[in-house]
């Protein structure tokens, strides 16, 4: 399991914004953020892209369409003064741990390259949600909105359940994995990423899968190195690693879970690459343990690399 400390959680609690059921507390946090965007240490990526076709563009999504939401898993509701106690309390918690580590990992890395980061936040919804790309249900599964004004993460925590059981990816760290991998969508629209694989795909319309699957993989990779990090690191209260042996395979399952080819294979349908948005499970694996066996976020490069073999 994923240790983490209640203090890291705490200072992560500005990074989440619980919607759920009427009762749901609104925290939206935010720290330097950088005019226009601003660019980062992925300077070589950013350079290799100008000008050449890119891959990448999908819809942000986690690339799973999620179950009806579980009846009965509301959040913290206004029941005329009375409390009730939230059953997510827990996985509320985690994620606002996640939140501080996943970002405090990125600030350090943008740092390092003399830049600014630009915290994003978690939006937690249950059923459906309004976003500045529009309303989403729960089915979408997790996703981000790189609109202007928005740049936000959201999930429904109906989403891990499905995960578990219709996919087979249970554990902690498949819920940070997925985490993870949504912030590295943000880390893509932050540094401009995003819109130049939108360009690229209006300029190359028959290869708008391969552009997605690409950009998808990228934020495999982005999520690994934060799984790099973090395996690196103590909790502020115990002084115990934060990543425990075992972990890292329930990142890997989880990756190979939500693969193209196996969900069209769940679903009885025909497996077809060509209708791939996200990447097959050996891709997303491969892609996955790009990021944690290397830690640098510049060696994610599936624009440049071989989507197989990188």
């Amino acid at each position: 399991m994923v240790r983490y400390d209640r203090r890291t959680a705490q200072r992560g609690a500005k990074y989440v914004d619980d919607r759920r059921g009427s009762g749901g507390r609104r925290r939206i946090g935010g720290k330097g953020a950088v005019a226009g965007g601003g660019g980062m240490l992925i300077l070589a990526l950013l350079a290799a892209m100008c000008g050449v076709p890119l891959a990448g563009g999908g819809d942000d999504s986690f690339g799973i369409e999620a179950q009806s939401p579980l009846d009965g898993s509301p959040g913290s509701v206004d029941t005329g003064g009375v409390e009730v106690v939230d059953p997510d309390a827990d996985t509320l918690a985690f994620m606002q741990f996640l939140m501080a580590d996943i970002q405090d990992t990125w600030d350090g890395y943008f740092d390092q390259a003399g830049q600014a980061y630009q915290y994003t936040t978690l939006v937690v919804f249950e059923d459906a949600v309004n976003s500045g790309c529009g309303r989403a249900t729960a089915q979408v599964g997790p996703f981000y909105c790189p609109a202007p004004g928005d740049q936000q993460v959201y999930v429904d925590f109906a989403f891990y359940d499905d995960l578990s059981r219709r996919f087979g990816a249970p554990g902690d760290f498949a819920q940070a994995y997925v985490i993870a991998h949504e912030v590295g969508h943000h880390i893509q629209s932050i540094t401009g990423i995003s819109d130049a694989v939108r360009t690229a795909q209006a300029n190359d319309p028959g290869n708008k899968n391969e552009y997605s699957v690409r950009q998808e993989l990228q934020a495999d990779c982005l999520a690994g190195v934060w799984a790099f990090s973090a395996s690196q690191r103590l909790t502020e209260e115990t002084g115990q690693p934060i990543i425990e042996d075992g972990d890292i395979e329930e990142g890997l399952a989880a990756a190979a879970a939500v693969g193209d080819d196996r969900i069209q294979a769940q679903a009885g349908m025909r497996i077809d690459p060509h209708t791939w948005t996200h990447g097959s499970s050996a891709q997303r694996v491969t892609w996955f343990k790009q990021g944690y066996d290397n830690g640098d976020p510049e060696l994610c490069d599936p624009f440049q690399l071989d989507v197989n073999n990188p």
